[in-house]
């Protein structure tokens, strides 16, 4: 069921989404942001070298090493380091920064792989950027919910932007909605704020107006009777909609729904957007 906003609530409304908007763009464009990022390195068992990250990097099953070269620093969890560094065994999907003078090196893991993520913020990409194109924002948009949690969460395989690349995700349950008289239903994955939840999708604007291939949106945590709000205006680029250098998942199967979804951000700029 669509939620209708009254004329005196448009104002608060456009505002609110402004708000947000406004947040997207100053934490994509961070000095040390997506848009910094300069390289994205895979590492193995042999030492390599890369022209924006000092040291040379390797990992293996005690993880992450690098080794700095006469002169060369990084500091890792505010603590300076020299010559031989061993991150560790990294978790998936997450990581480190370390910092490198201006410039932040982040070490992380991947799809079950380590990576070495440099990230300048004098990149040409971030030093660039406009702004990203958006629809104006509608409470047509904005859509009731059902939230129905699974048994037990299901270990949920989807791609990636990297070809080759896989993520695996424990979605908790999936949400039932209507939408242009069609009734839809969303496979969640759990969100970034204790409580919430995260959707990847596509519709039939993915590709025309919207990035082609994925979009995200965050959930609220669902009310006790399990309803939840969607508000599509706020539906997100992920990093890949900017650069090749992310390694960002596609929607699973069943979340590419047959409607368009003329809400949210656009395609950006840097991929031909207008």
């Amino acid at each position: 069921m669509t939620i209708e906003a009254t004329a005196t609530d448009l104002q608060a409304f456009t505002e609110s989404w402004l708000e947000w908007y406004r947040a997207q763009e100053t934490q994509l464009a961070d000095p040390h942001g997506f848009l910094a990022i300069t390289g994205l390195h895979w590492l193995d068992d042999r030492p390599q070298r890369f022209p924006d990250a000092p040291g040379a990097w390797h990992t293996g099953p005690e993880g992450v090493v690098v080794t700095l070269d006469e002169g060369e620093e990084l500091v890792v969890d505010g603590t300076p380091v020299r010559g031989e560094h061993r991150f560790g065994v990294l978790p998936e999907r997450g990581g480190v920064n370390a910092v490198w003078g201006e410039a932040v090196i982040e070490v992380a893991k991947r799809g079950g792989h380590d990576i070495v993520r440099p990230r300048h913020a004098d990149a040409e990409l971030r030093t660039a950027f406009t702004g990203t194109p958006a629809y104006a924002p509608d409470p047509r948009w904005v859509v009731r919910g059902r939230y129905l949690p699974f048994d037990e969460p299901r270990p949920t395989t989807v791609g990636a932007a990297v070809e080759g690349l896989e993520h695996v995700y424990d979605a908790p349950g999936r949400i039932e909605f209507e939408l242009e008289g069609r009734e839809l239903s969303l496979t969640a994955f759990p969100g970034y704020a204790e409580g919430t939840l995260s959707v990847l999708f596509t519709d039939a604007t993915s590709g025309v107006t919207t990035y082609a291939a994925n979009r995200s949106l965050t959930v609220g945590p669902p009310a006790a009777d399990g309803t939840v709000t969607l508000d599509f205006n706020r539906a997100a680029n992920l990093p890949c909609a900017y650069t090749d250098l992310a390694t960002c998942p596609l929607p699973p199967a069943e979340n590419r729904l047959p409607v368009a979804i003329e809400a949210g951000l656009k395609i950006p700029r840097e991929r031909g957007g207008a």
